[in-house]
């Protein structure tokens, strides 16, 4: 009994090293109690289910999430590791939000406005930090900067974007992102030149040239492209998020 109960220790304190080592940085371990005690203070929380000890590519990517957005105000990055053997623990948080098993890792997005209807990131997305930041991004209206993203231009492009902002206006703001890429470092001046251009294109053919331009560069992106090019280009998609509103909730809800 007594070398039972000593094996028993021994793997508890090996669980929990790993579960330790394996513990995301600027990411919350959540399990079905302090779940509901957390999540509603926060704008929106990001969530990943995953099995309880998770490994692999996929979690590796969300720690990029987790770093990148740990100084993000309002928004908090979390996880629920879900035990399939054993007491089960936080299988209650799986089944509320229909999550499965075979689906590990699931990320869904809460906002405080609809805790009970979290938005799910998509299945037939890649699953990459970027494209996780570009989810929360679009989703929530908080500020978050993206590879190769410049903050200063991101502000102008979302006044730049404004519904009642006059033609004369939008000149204004184009003309300003000219004068301050003169004072960047060279590799700044790459994405200012995007900023420029994609406002010199809504001048001259509307808005909906942001969207129309966001799939052409995603049918690039899913073609037959160098890594190189494919860099490239979802630098160029990053920067396009930051010229486009916010999408209202329903728009990425998925049925389960």
């Amino acid at each position: 009994m007594n070398a039972r109960l000593a094996i028993a220790t021994v793997v508890a304190f090996f669980l929990a090293a790993l579960h330790s080592t394996l513990a995301l940085k600027g990411s919350l371990s959540l399990d079905s109690i302090t779940f509901d005690k957390v999540v509603p203070h926060f704008k929106a929380t990001l969530v990943k289910f995953d099995i309880q000890y998770p490994y692999g590519e996929k979690h590796d990517e969300y720690g990029v999430v987790a770093t990148d957005l740990k100084n993000t105000k309002d928004l908090l990055v979390a996880e629920v590791g879900v035990q399939d053997y054993g007491d089960h623990e936080n299988q209650d948080l799986a089944d509320r939000y229909g999550v499965k098993k075979d689906d590990f890792p699931v990320v869904k997005l809460f906002l405080a406005n609809d805790l009970q209807n979290p938005l799910t990131f998509p299945s037939n997305e890649d699953f990459k930090a970027d494209k996780i930041k570009q989810f929360v991004k679009r989703n929530t209206g908080i500020r978050i900067l993206l590879d190769k993203c410049l903050q200063e231009y991101d502000e102008l492009a979302e006044a730049f974007m404004s519904r009642d902002l006059s033609k004369e206006n939008r000149e204004k703001f184009l003309k300003l992102a000219q004068e301050k890429a003169a004072n960047l470092k060279e590799d700044e001046k790459k994405s200012a030149e995007v900023y420029i251009k994609v406002m010199q294109k809504v001048i001259e053919r509307g808005d909906k040239f942001v969207e129309s331009e966001q799939e052409r560069v995603k049918n690039i992106i899913a073609g037959k492209v160098s890594d190189t090019k494919k860099s490239e280009m979802q630098a160029r998609l990053n920067i396009l998020q930051s010229f486009l509103k916010t999408e209202s909730a329903s728009s990425e809800k998925q049925e389960l």
